[in-house]
């Protein structure tokens, strides 16, 4: 049996085709220009193999997500040039006529570090992933199941208090300014430095600024959520700058609740290689199927 993933990010398209066990068959990259263009690709891959039976999309946002809305599978109010009030699901579907698991970019991700712990035999329920990298986004699961009934989350877009030495940004997001991403993404180095984050090297004290924007993020979402474990990929993420965040996590938060060793509950991904969201998409392509 295959199934099939649709990672849409902002910068590029990465889809796969892979068997019930997660492994990967072959997969195609390619940038995400103009909506028709980059979602025939998609289907052209997708049309060489007739055994496929179904898809997982995971796709960048905002999306809508509720089956019952008229434009129920679209890429809605989003940033991206060109891709406003985009036909997503309808395009793939029409091309295709299989099954189709519909969610965010985060959401992928978060299911697929979710079934990588299980196959593990680790008991975990719950989980939060952020990616922090162009954008910022958060995928949240609680008992297995993804939250967010009038539409997904938005946790890259809450608001967190100024560093002190950092008062004077404003902030890179065209729709709120100084939010979490507008604060704390990768596009915020050039803004702020005026050269790419990974150019800039860890003992620079903007490294400092930005680990304290994502562990306000962390402080919340425990708060909020009370996960097993908070997830940070993306380009920005590293072990080398979880250190940094999780001395940050512990000030703030001042030990007012009880959380786990911060070396098991803020961590890396556990699919290698950026594999989360494929992982995810092979595993809800499965759970639509049924």
């Amino acid at each position: 049996m295959l199934v099939g993933s649709i990672e849409a990010g902002g910068t590029k398209f990465v889809c796969a085709v892979g068997d019930e066990e997660y492994n990967v068959k072959e997969s195609i990259s390619f940038p995400t220009v103009k909506p028709g263009e980059t979602l025939k690709k998609a289907v052209d891959f997708f049309k060489k193999f007739p055994e496929l039976k179904s898809i997982g999309i995971a796709s960048f946002g905002p999306i809508e997500i509720r089956p019952s809305a008229v434009n129920y599978g679209y890429v809605t109010s989003t940033p991206k040039p060109g891709w406003k009030d985009t036909d997503f699901v309808g395009v793939i579907k029409d091309a295709l006529d299989i099954p189709i698991f519909w969610t965010t970019d985060v959401n992928g991700s978060a299911y697929g570090e979710y079934m990588a712990y299980k196959n593990k035999k680790e008991e975990l329920n719950s989980l939060v992933y952020y990616t922090v990298g162009t954008g910022i986004g958060a995928g949240v699961i609680i008992d297995g199941k993804f939250i967010g009934s009038q539409g997904h989350p938005e946790l890259g877009h809450v608001f967190v208090k100024h560093h002190p030495a950092d008062l004077d940004f404003k902030g890179t997001c065209p729709y709120h300014g100084d939010c979490l991403e507008g604060l704390a993404s990768g596009p915020t180095f050039k803004a702020r430095l005026g050269v790419p984050g990974q150019e800039v090297p860890l003992t620079d004290p903007t490294w400092d600024i930005i680990a304290y924007y994502i562990a306000q993020a962390a402080v919340q979402t425990t708060l909020t959520f009370r996960p097993q474990k908070i997830i940070i990929g993306g380009g920005v993420s590293s072990e080398e700058f979880l250190v940094k965040v999780r001395k940050q996590f512990k000030e703030l938060l001042n030990d007012y609740i009880d959380v786990a060793n911060l070396n098991d509950y803020i961590v890396t991904p556990l699919v290698p290689k950026n594999g989360s969201a494929t992982q995810g998409d092979f595993a809800l392509a499965i759970k639509a199927m049924k």
